[in-house]
């Protein structure tokens, strides 16, 4: 499934629409968490909307809620990305919606995280010839870094991983629920790979097939 991280560099990356009512090129905007229009939401947490006010949907667009529908608003066109759907969105003032332009400066932090991501996955892949699972394990456990690089070395320390990595990832707490996800399967592969589990009682690495766990003395079989 793709992130809203990953979706708003695929938007970002797409040609600008551009409006069908008055040919300006339309803005990469936010949706808000709260809809104010319907209520139903457009399912996309991202759109492009036109914020020309020269535009002769939204002139007009005052005269016509005002006079068959008695409300001070207007329209303004919006798209949905990659697509040649155009739709009308309500606005009740000329700064409706303008908080939630993703301007330049956005765009700019979309640059800088595109590097960032792309700078760890490199680094990754020195860490998988090399077997290098400390550098894998600092950049999982550094939160600085872009979650899709900490996901990935997740995933890596599950492959090449040694069993010493196994408390340190038991005591990761992730934000992302992704990413937590696959901290615990990396836990799993290193059991898988190397034919052991955790004691239920002591939680010490013991073998798979123990019957008596070598650290507590507690039985295990069947465990």
């Amino acid at each position: 499934m793709e992130t809203r991280q990953e979706y708003l560099e695929r938007v970002l990356a797409m040609k600008k629409p551009v409006c069908p009512h008055c040919g300006e090129a339309m803005k990469l905007w936010e949706v808000p968490p709260i809809n104010f229009s319907d209520g139903l939401g457009w399912g996309e947490p991202f759109l492009f909307l036109c914020f020309n006010d020269e535009c002769a949907l939204y002139t007009q667009g005052w005269k016509d809620m005002e006079e068959n529908f008695a409300q001070r608003a207007s329209m303004r066109c919006l798209n949905y990305p990659g697509t040649e759907q155009f739709e009308c969105m309500p606005v009740f003032s000329s700064m409706g919606g303008q908080g939630q332009i993703v301007d330049d400066v956005a765009v700019a932090q979309q640059e800088i995280l595109k590097e960032q991501t792309k700078k760890g996955f490199s680094i990754l892949a020195d860490c998988y010839v090399n077997r290098d699972g400390v550098t894998v394990m600092r950049l999982l456990s550094d939160a600085c870094e872009p979650v899709r690089v900490r996901i990935k070395a997740a995933e890596m320390i599950g492959d090449i991983g040694e069993l010493e990595a196994i408390e340190p990832l038991r005591c990761m707490k992730a934000g992302n629920q992704k990413l937590q996800e696959t901290i615990e399967g990396a836990v799993s592969k290193i059991h898988e790979r190397f034919f052991t589990r955790e004691c239920p009682f002591c939680a010490e690495v013991i073998k798979r097939r123990a019957k008596i766990c070598k650290n507590c003395g507690r039985d295990v079989a069947g465990q």
